[in-house]
């Protein structure tokens, strides 16, 4: 009752009506996302991609997915291309900051969002969201990380130290681990990830 209050309050905030659809919650829906940015420091970091794929029911809709280049204001440190592999000229033709937001929104909707460290994602969301529309992602949100933790708490209850680290979280539920600090396939890594650790917990 307390929760639906606040997102009724949060929705009043809302300053572009076609944006209402991000309240409307899609049961047994899920989106995974991930930005790859120039920076942790959210105040300062830009996006360069935004990867997402949805979630129905027990699979990963590969072919519903979402990948967009972001043209950053200024220019790429070398140390960032090295990460990424994205070079100047791979973001020459991406789209603006606040456009790539939009189309992430559209193909987000209501459902519920997944991801690996999650929170720092979507403070980069938030970040350009709150200035357009007047709100944050309403979305519900669920961390990979802490499903993990979760399950190999009652794996190893006499261990207290969990590796939360993504490789050492593949190698533990034995997935495949499709090449990352690509925006799209650490979505769909993650995405993988939060199927099966949802079977396990069960």
């Amino acid at each position: 009752m307390f929760e639906r209050f606040l997102r009724n309050r949060e929705r009043k905030k809302l300053t572009d009506p076609h944006y209402g659809f991000l309240f409307e919650e899609q049961p047994g829906e899920w989106v995974s996302f991930d930005c790859e940015t120039t920076s942790l420091d959210v105040k300062e970091a830009e996006i360069l991609s935004i990867g997402a794929v949805k979630i129905r029911g027990n699979r990963v809709l590969a072919s519903e997915s979402f990948y967009v280049l972001v043209k950053p204001e200024n220019p790429m440190k070398a140390a960032n291309i090295t990460v990424h592999g994205l070079r100047p000229t791979d973001l020459s033709d991406g789209i603006p900051v606040e456009e790539a937001v939009r189309q992430l929104l559209e193909f987000i909707g209501g459902r519920e969002l997944v991801g690996y460290y999650l929170e720092y994602d979507v403070a980069m969301i938030n970040k350009f969201m709150k200035p357009m529309l007047g709100i944050k992602l309403p979305n519900k949100q669920t961390d990979v990380s802490s499903l993990f933790h979760r399950w190999q708490s009652k794996q190893n209850a006499h261990d207290s130290y969990v590796d939360l680290r993504m490789d050492s979280m593949f190698k533990k539920l034995r997935l495949p681990d499709l090449p990352r600090h690509n925006a799209l396939n650490d979505s769909i890594n993650v995405a993988l990830m939060y199927l099966l650790l949802k079977q396990r917990l069960k």
